[in-house]
């Protein structure tokens, strides 16, 4: 599952750390960056590189909520729920976006655009309500500046 990219990838890592597991998360961002998540075969191989258990990298991609464990939208909205998103309008962002994308959150619009996530702080507290799109971040959000920023995303 792990190509000879990923291996090469990887495997320039390991003089960077003490050990091959301290660079698992990085390693886990190279996977996901070439296949946009995380599969439990492409975790089983790089487990198997790393020397360590499955479950040792699951516990660790798990913990981590910018690790995908399943398959996600080309686009990626991740919502800030923090205090100040929180009392300047996060409930009503996040409804809008659920009703714009047809997606609860923790789920992908049904044309496979986006995936809906929330995330605890992304600190943008100066421009709440906020949220990112693909690690892009975009502060006052109204339902109108919404829609702009979703139309630059194909």
């Amino acid at each position: 599952m792990l190509t000879d990219e990923d291996k090469r990838l990887i495997e320039a890592m390991f003089p960077l750390y003490e050990t091959k597991v301290a660079c698992a998360v990085e390693a886990m961002k190279v996977l996901q960056d070439s296949r946009g998540w995380v599969s439990d075969e492409a975790l089983a191989d790089l487990a198997e590189l790393l020397e360590v258990s499955v479950h040792e990298l699951d516990s660790l991609a798990t913990f981590y909520s910018l690790i995908f464990r399943r398959p996600v939208g080309r686009h990626v909205i991740m919502v800030c729920s923090g205090v100040c998103c929180w009392m300047l309008g996060h409930e009503e962002i996040v409804d809008y976006l659920r009703e714009r994308l047809g997606a609860d959150v923790g789920g992908t619009s049904p044309d496979g655009r986006f995936t809906l996530l929330p995330v605890v702080c992304i600190g943008a507290c100066d421009h709440a309500p906020a949220m990112m799109v693909d690690w892009q971040t975009h502060g006052d959000l109204t339902p109108e500046k919404i829609d702009s920023i979703l139309a630059t995303y194909p």
